[in-house]
């Protein structure tokens, strides 16, 4: 038997301790001339002694006791190929292999951070953390890459004052040593059911080696985590299987022996060395075991008599409950994701129970898989949804909020003509008017956020954009608030809507500016970036290339994090009835969304907000715009000529448009759908000079009517009108010649203007 230099108990220092006392109440009970003190004395010192008796008897009891496990486990480890240390709690090493010598020149006495401080920057820090785990769950392991090569340093604690360290040469494992080791049927199949590595445990059960998995589970698929039919050596068994995917996408696949049938002896016994997180349950409740990854995935040591309802939360229902289904045979082929609730991060677990019968009893087996990232993928796809679904709802509000203000502020224009500054109903018009451009700016903000905004996109450089905008800005934050710009020297073009630009840029700094309402700095700076590799952040991928980036900081009171998902939502607001809209930040959400950018908020309670925004550097050679000779807003009096064919399906809409055409003089068709405006160009002596047309209506769309109409008169021009964005059929009309686009709401003047240029 290896020989060990100190194995110590922890109640000998107690014991002398306890003699010092029992000494010295002997001696005062001879001298103490008071006959009852001294046999007060002497009793206590009796005491004393026979205490220290007894304390020596167990220590010398807990010392063989821990000698002979020390010695065992010594003797287990003598001639491993891996280097191996048996150590106390204060890490000083009481026994080394043959390997640990001839590898470290360890000798017993040394302490162990010492033996592996050529391993290791920090070898006590790393020895410190490990033996604190294996304290917890009973073992711990961790991986290094040092300069000596990919390392693996392990600890088990044995007994109450001992560990066993281990080192490994990861690289000097192939798999089929490290899975030989295993005393646990094993084996490793491809995807299509190919038998590629048994260990020798596998072998020995199946009594050979099948190429295929149906030759050794008649029963497949496989049911992780429950009894599965096996075909062994000895005839037809079960057995529970456990199973998870590995590197190449190979499935591994490793049994527990049992019997579904009768009570069965269920080989717990390598259940720790499994590498799948197991948990053996009672139909109570009660964590009966649980092996090292599970404790690991767990983040808690599981205790005896721990119940499963106190580790795991969020099923819908009772855990205890589900456990009772399941022990009765119900639901135990639907996997549940639940939420681990001791780690401190958040982590979700994707459970499979199997039930076995043990002494009569039922027993539940689950298997845990860590479903985090699942879950993670699964709330950016319910986000993404979910602001889809609300960019479609704003966007088709928006739309139908178009065609009515483009009634009102339409028919008011008209009552306006009819009524000069003086008339006291003139101001009430002008209300009327003024508060219809309102309502249109906000229909505006949600067409923005649903990214159906019509855009007037431009080479922009940053730096003019913000200098142009600093007065305005300086405004803005007022007094208390001080703004300052920093600016890439060497900062890059973009291409987006000055306009709409400013406006995002606008709402972040009186966003910024509430958010301070003692005062404080705001600093906008921008910077040429490029991403090596796509940035991968809240739920989005940036792609790799050249970017400026825009950030804009406060120093406010910050957002809480459970608000930060819901900040770009239409009319998610934080501030107190009256003082905003909710409408802001969805805003500069969609616009900058529509120009191609990106958005992102950091943002910390009591310490500020950092809005980040990423626009695709535009590299592209500078078109000259051809622009267009824009004619004079036409006079009242003057009567135009032309045949007009109005197509709208909107009847309040259609009734502004056709008063307002002809009162300029303009013969006027009208149409409520494309299919009566196709029938009414039939009549070939009919002579039209301009199609005015809506592009959304039931049937047939705008360009799609327009095209077959212009295959029999080629020569008419077109006015499309929406309360959509022309990005949103820009391919359709591109194809249409002699077309422009006008935006809903119009004026009358938008309109009249319009249909003028189109005819000259």
């Amino acid at each position: 038997m290896p020989e060990l230099t100190r194995v110590s108990g922890r109640l000998a220092p107690r014991s002398g301790l306890l003699a010092v006392f029992s000494t010295v109440l002997l001696g005062a009970s001879v001298i103490v001339p008071d006959v009852l003190i001294g046999l007060v004395l002497l009793a206590t010192g009796v005491s004393f002694g026979v205490a220290v008796l007894a304390v020596r008897v167990l220590s010398a009891h807990q010392n063989r006791s821990h000698q002979q496990l020390c010695s065992t486990t010594a003797l287990f480890i003598a001639h491993d190929a891996s280097p191996g240390f048996l150590a106390d709690p204060d890490g000083e090493v009481f026994y080394c292999n043959a390997s640990a010598k001839d590898r470290f020149g360890t000798t017993p006495g040394q302490s162990l951070a010492g033996c592996i401080a050529d391993f290791f920057a920090n070898p006590t820090e790393i020895v410190f953390r490990l033996q604190n785990r294996a304290s917890a769950f009973g073992a711990a392991t961790e991986d290094s890459v040092t300069k000596r090569g990919h390392i693996r340093l392990s600890v088990h604690q044995i007994g109450q004052s001992g560990y066993l360290w281990r080192v490994e040469d990861i690289a000097d494992r192939g798999p089929a040593r490290s899975t030989d080791a295993l005393t646990v049927p094993m084996l490793t199949a491809s995807k299509s059911g190919t038998v590629l590595f048994m260990n020798e445990a596998m072998r020995e059960m199946l009594g050979g080696r099948p190429k295929t998995l149906d030759r050794i589970f008649p029963g497949l698929p496989l049911r992780s985590g429950q009894l599965n039919e096996i075909s062994s050596a000895e005839g037809k068994c079960h057995a529970v299987v456990a199973e998870y995917d590995s590197a190449a996408g190979r499935r591994e696949i490793y049994i527990l022996r049992g019997t579904a049938t009768q009570s069965a002896v269920v080989d717990w016994q390598f259940f720790d060395e499994l590498p799948v997180p197991m948990l053996k349950i009672a139909p109570d409740g009660k964590i009966r075991m649980a092996n090292r990854l599970a404790r690991a995935l767990l983040d808690d040591p599981v205790a005896p008599e721990t119940v499963l309802s106190d580790l795991v939360e969020g099923l819908g229902r009772s855990v205890a409950d589900w456990l009772q289904d399941a022990a009765a045979g119900r639901g135990l082929n639907h996997p549940e994701v639940l939420r681990a609730t001791r780690p401190p991060s958040e982590v979700y677990l994707q459970v499979t129970l199997g039930r076995v019968i043990e002494d009569d009893q039922p027993m539940l087996v689950a298997v845990l898989v860590d479903a985090t990232e699942l879950k993670t993928l699964e709330a950016q796809f319910v986000q993404s949804q979910k602001m889809q679904a609300i960019g479609q709802l704003a966007g088709g509000v928006a739309h139908d909020f178009n065609n009515l203000l483009t009634a009102i502020s339409g028919h008011c224009d008209l009552l306006m003509l009819r009524h000069d500054e003086n008339d006291p109903e003139y101001g009430d018009l002008v209300q009327i008017s003024q508060n219809s451009n309102r309502a249109a700016s906000l229909v505006g903000q949600l067409l923005a956020f649903s990214r159906k905004q019509n855009l007037q996109p431009q080479v922009l450089d940053l730096r003019d954009t913000l200098a142009d905008l600093t007065h305005l800005l300086n405004r803005l934050v007022g007094e208390t608030v001080s703004l300052s710009l920093t600016h890439d020297p060497a900062l890059l073009p973009i291409r987006a809507d000055k306009r709409q630009l400013e406006q995002v840029l606008m709402n972040l700094v009186v966003n910024a500016r509430d958010a301070m309402p003692a005062g404080g700095d705001i600093r906008i700076e921008t910077e040429t970036r490029r991403l090596v590799v796509p940035l991968a952040r809240d739920r989005v991928v940036v792609p790799a290339g050249n970017y400026v980036l825009v950030t804009v900081t406060d120093q406010g009171t910050g957002i809480p994090p459970d608000q930060i998902p819901k900040i770009f939502e239409p009319f998610f607001t934080t501030k107190r009835q009256g003082e905003g809209t909710g409408l802001g930040l969805s805003t500069a959400y969609g616009i900058v969304k529509q120009s191609g950018g990106f958005i992102f908020v950091d943002s910390a309670i009591g310490t500020g907000s950092c809005f980040s925004l990423y626009f695709p550097v535009f590299d592209r050679p500078i078109e000259p715009v051809a622009k267009r000779a824009v004619t004079s807003v036409p006079n009242m009096g003057t009567p135009q000529e032309g045949v007009v064919l109005l197509v709208e399906d909107e009847a309040p809409v259609r009734a502004f448009a056709s008063r307002a055409l002809r009162m300029r003089g303009y013969t006027v068709l009208e149409a409520e759908n494309a299919e009566e405006a196709l029938r009414t160009l039939e009549d070939k002596n009919l002579t039209v000079d301009l199609f005015v047309t809506d592009v959304i209506m039931p049937g047939l769309d705008g360009p799609s009517w327009v095209k077959k109409a212009l295959m029999d008169r080629p020569g008419v021009k077109v006015v499309f009108v929406s309360g959509y964005a022309e990005e949103s059929f820009a391919d359709a009309q591109i194809s249409i010649p002699n077309s422009v686009f006008l935006p809903k709401p119009f004026s009358l003047k938008d309109l009249t203007l319009t249909v003028q240029n189109q005819l000259q």
